[in-house]
């Protein structure tokens, strides 16, 4: 007689960061804040719902449930009916804290379903399911007990268990990443030789798959929070049958979805013709995106008539924009940015009262010593006017002010010179 399939199957998902307050200024749109506000919870009603449907045996939520110690009873209150919702199913939770939930009383305080099992900062092997062949499967994992860790998690972890299979669960850097400091260090050669089958990681919000032998996946974050955090989201479903073969299958989970997009408007001399361009382009976007809400930052790029008016016109402009993207449908705009340079020969432009301004401006006065030197006093003044966390989060070192007050100086130029444009009659079709 033929043993009927067990397979262990079960959603990896990582830094969730329920209720994680609003981090872009630029959501000014009431109704836009909203949805990006909300769009935690409905991930984790998404990712639910997966479990779910697909009859999965376990939820491994590798850390960063929570965005910090300041969490809300609420919040708790609405992770608890999830967590509940799996548990009716028969579906059980793993949860390990990481840098962002470690302090967090609401998983030491709040009771929480018998399915649901929080690790503790020193790791234990739980028994979840016991396959056809009788091989038993095991999840292991390691919390953060404050929110930084220096030092390697990996000695915490009892050797796997032998003859089964075995799971890891640790909220990590790695050797590290760009955009991310370091935590709980290790190297994807140490997590091999710990001799686990899979390793469920979190940490870096961007997904990847790091080795195969074992499978070492960082599942990204399932619901973007702003522009840096753009792209789809999703979950991992992973499959380990009777042998230990491991498969995985990416799931979208996201309601919102972040976007950088630029859109060449070179040679366009005429407004409603530009905004043809633009409406085209935001079709094809929203055509083209699985999330039900594409939020998106453009760029409008090229040389066109329009330069002087695009920028003199920057929020006839961007309502334009609003308004197209309203009538579109799931499709909002965070932000409208200028990069176009005005049409015309070097002759015609030094021709051209503004335009010879605007060469003086550009290859004399922005690049020379002295300019710099003034501008650079003048932020550090203003910088001192600031709270501390906020001026090393708009300037960290020297260079980066620099480098930022001189982006201010280029758009601020740009913009007078832009009224004065206008004021001498030109700037494209009215």
């Amino acid at each position: 007689m033929v043993r009927p399939a067990m397979p262990f199957r079960f959603v990896h998902t990582a830094d969730l960061h329920l209720d994680s307050p609003l981090r872009s200024l630029a959501l000014r749109n009431a109704e836009l804040a909203g949805l990006v506000r909300s769009a935690t919870r409905n991930a984790l009603v998404r990712i639910v719902d997966l479990c779910i449907a697909e009859s999965v045996d376990a939820l491994l939520i590798a850390g960063d449930l929570y965005d910090g110690s300041q969490t809300s009873m609420n919040t708790a209150l609405f992770l608890a009916g999830e967590l509940r919702r799996l548990d009716e199913a028969g579906i059980r939770t793993f949860i390990i804290r990481g840098n962002h939930d470690s302090q967090s009383q609401v998983t030491r305080e709040l009771t929480l379903p018998p399915s649901v099992h929080v690790f503790a900062g020193r790791s234990r092997a739980v028994h979840v399911k016991t396959l056809a062949n009788g091989r038993t499967v095991h999840v292991h994992g390691v919390s953060f007990a404050d929110p930084h860790a220096p030092e390697s998690l990996l000695p915490q972890f009892h050797p796997p268990v032998a003859g089964g299979i075995n799971i890891g669960m640790l909220h990590t850097s790695l050797s590290g990443s760009a955009a991310h400091d370091p935590y709980a260090p290790c190297s994807v050669a140490e997590l091999q030789r710990h001799g686990f089958d899979y390793w469920a990681l979190g940490h870096v919000h961007q997904r990847q798959v790091h080795c195969e032998k074992p499978f070492i996946v960082m599942p990204g974050m399932p619901q973007g929070r702003d522009i840096n955090e753009a792209g789809t989201k999703g979950v991992t479903v992973v499959t380990i049958d009777d042998e230990g073969l491991v498969t995985l299958d990416e799931r979208p989970t996201g309601t919102a979805a972040f976007e950088r997009h630029e859109i060449d408007v070179s040679g366009i001399a005429d407004w409603r013709d530009m905004l043809d361009a633009v409406t085209s382009e935001l079709i094809l976007l929203r055509k083209n995106m699985a999330a039900d809400n594409l939020i998106l930052r453009l760029t409008l790029t090229g040389a066109t008539p329009l330069a002087w008016r695009l920028r003199r016109d920057a929020d006839l402009l961007e309502a334009e924009i609003v308004n197209i993207a309203a009538g579109i449908g799931g499709c909002w705009i965070e932000n409208t940015e200028m990069s176009c340079q005005a049409t015309g020969n070097a002759e015609q432009n030094a021709a051209d009262p503004v335009g010879e301004l605007a060469a003086l401006v550009e290859n004399d006065v922005l690049p020379s010593f002295g300019f710099r030197a003034e501008l650079s006093g003048v932020a550090k003044e203003l910088l001192q006017q600031l709270p501390p966390e906020l001026r090393q989060v708009l300037a960290g070192d020297e260079e980066a002010l620099e480098r930022l007050a001189l982006e201010a100086a280029l758009a601020g130029s740009a913009d007078v010179l832009a009224h004065l444009h206008g004021r001498a009659g030109a700037g494209g079709t009215d």
